[in-house]
């Protein structure tokens, strides 16, 4: 299936309906969120401990076919500048494996500063210390993905504005 940075063509390759996993890649774990099947929220659904490739993917797999997803959305650390360092290109390293193991269309999704927000939504919850390192990836994953909701959203809207 295609990996995309573009909207439009994630849009047209995911089915109407259905899940999509929001994904936060780090080097140790991997926050997941999850929308709702009219694709309005995302939610924090849980963050996996990285291991090797295969078995991560084993680990997607299983929440992919028990959530019935339809797409995947990894967010892309850019740096502020635009450009890209080694963070991005394993990301996409990552999503070009990923593609030869499941079939689901991804998108690449600017994630600059989500992780701030996500710990800035964490303190003003007063969510303790230790509790934030454990949800903090799965914030982020959800403030990736709302973000993705919102623009699919603004989309549409403006799509059927133009018929």
């Amino acid at each position: 299936m295609a990996i995309t940075e573009d909207l439009g063509e994630f849009a047209a390759l995911v089915p109407t309906q259905g899940r999509l996993l929001g994904l936060d890649l780090g080097t140790k774990t991997i926050g997941l969120a999850l929308s709702n099947v009219t694709r309005m929220i995302a939610s924090p659904f849980e963050t996996v401990r990285r291991r090797k490739f295969t078995q991560d993917i084993e680990q997607l797999r299983a929440i992919i076919d028990n959530q019935q997803v339809g797409g995947l959305v990894l967010g892309l650390p850019r740096n502020l500048n635009n450009t890209e360092g080694p963070r991005a290109q394993s990301t996409r390293a990552f999503a070009r494996n990923t593609t030869k193991l499941i079939d689901l269309p991804i998108l690449l999704w600017d994630e600059r500063l989500t992780t701030a927000e996500a710990e800035r939504a964490l303190i003003a919850a007063d969510t303790s210390r230790a509790k934030r390192a454990d949800v903090i990836d799965q914030v982020a994953a959800s403030i990736i993905l709302q973000n993705v909701l919102e623009a699919l959203t603004k989309q549409k809207s403006s799509d059927l504005n133009t018929l």
